[in-house]
């Protein structure tokens, strides 16, 4: 087999990129390990920034996120028993759009299939050879059990934290930087309507909790737990009763209760790879980097990776020109870097770090003090949140 782009992943990043290249008139096959099913029924992030909606409608992938999605044109920090929100329309004329990353994904895998795109689906064994050549390859085994080889002129790494594609670069040649946090998320998705029609970031002397949402009759919510945290231990009664506590403000309203769909511990941590690049193995999403999913980045990331990417491939394949495929990690790693730091920002102001004293704990409620109060500080937050424009 021959293409001009080898795409590892069938996630936004991967399956973006793809339609991308399609709109320049450059070729790629994707491979994924996962089923179609599987893929399209993923349950991820929610939040889109400003500039990811805007590219969707571009590229003509926003007509059923805008009927569907959730437009929200703010948060809500809760502390010292109120609510502060932060309006991001007040602010910056701007708003964010919670559609569920597997929404995106099913509006993608059509609109690949319908303009002829060749996606594989339940490949295994998949190996990337010669990435220092002009000519790199690919081989796997396909859904029939078949081995198959892919040649390319690239190849675009978009499968994940714990996919092939970046323990494929020497370890010589990378750098993973980490960082673990000391506690855990608890999610749950409910069968319940939302009380609110924006998320609510609640910092409580029993920790943090997050409200939100994923359609008008479904609820998405999280608590911080420990990173051990046995699911067992939380049956669903006690999840409500903890949701009601850390909630609780006075006058407020309660949070509506409902059968669960998926309960789950997501542990959190930060993580960069750098370069994003070894010889024509390019990395975008999850492969190069992790955010705690407090500043809602990870998709986000994504995205904007994989815009530097197609047009960088568009300009190396047909007008051979490679500065930006030189610059690429450079230029990607920028933004990566603000959004772990924004990310790290959101986690630090508002979870419970067991190990913090008094003096430490006063220093974060100073912080949301602040940051809820000035104009300037609530500002920053809102442009950090909403999406800083594609480089």
């Amino acid at each position: 087999m021959r293409t001009q782009v080898a795409i590892i992943g069938a996630g936004p990043a991967g399956l973006l990129l793809s339609h991308l290249l399609h709109l320049r008139g450059v070729e790629s096959v994707v491979l994924e390990t996962r089923s179609r099913e599987y893929v399209e029924k993923r349950v991820r992030a929610g939040v889109l920034e400003y500039p990811t909606t805007e590219l969707l409608r571009e590229v003509g992938l926003g007509e059923r996120m805008d009927a569907e999605g959730l437009v929200h044109h703010g948060i809500s920090l809760r502390f010292d028993g109120a609510d502060h929100r932060i309006g991001f329309d007040d602010l910056l004329g701007k708003s964010i759009t919670v559609y569920g990353q597997q929404e995106v994904v099913k509006d993608l895998i059509a609109a690949r299939l319908r303009d002829g795109g060749e996606l594989r689906f339940e490949v295994s064994e998949t190996t990337v050879h010669d990435v220092s050549s002009d000519h790199p390859r690919v081989t796997f085994t396909d859904a029939a059990g078949v081995a198959s080889e892919l040649v390319c002129d690239v190849i675009a790494g978009c499968d994940g934290f714990h996919g092939i594609s970046r323990p494929s670069i020497p370890e010589a040649v990378l750098t993973g930087h980490e960082h673990i946090y000391p506690f855990a998320w608890l999610g749950i998705l409910a069968k319940a309507a939302p009380v609110r029609d924006e998320l609510v970031y609640t910092r409580s002397e029993r920790g943090f909790t997050l409200y939100s949402m994923r359609s008008p009759e479904i609820t998405r919510l999280y608590l911080q737990v420990s990173p051990d945290t046995d699911l067992t231990e939380w049956p669903d009664d006690r999840i409500w009763a903890e949701l009601h506590a850390r909630m609780a403000i006075d006058g407020g309203e309660q949070v509506n209760e409902g059968p669960l769909l998926e309960k789950s511990v997501t542990p959190m941590r930060s993580f960069v790879a750098s370069p994003m690049r070894h010889g024509r193995l390019f990395l975008a999403g999850d492969a190069a980097h992790i955010v705690p999913p407090t500043g809602a980045k990870g998709m986000n990331l994504a995205i904007a990776d994989v815009k530097l990417l197609a047009e960088a491939f568009t300009a190396l394949l047909k007008d051979n020109r490679s500065e930006l495929v030189e610059s690429y990690s450079d230029t990607a790693l920028r933004r990566v870097w603000r959004a772990e730091h924004f990310s790290w920002f959101m986690t630090s102001m508002l979870h419970l770090d067991p190990a913090a004293d008094e003096f430490q704990r006063q220093l974060q409620l100073s912080q949301l003090r602040y940051t809820a109060s000035s104009t300037a500080a609530a500002t920053s937050l809102a442009e950090n949140y909403v999406g800083l424009p594609f480089s």
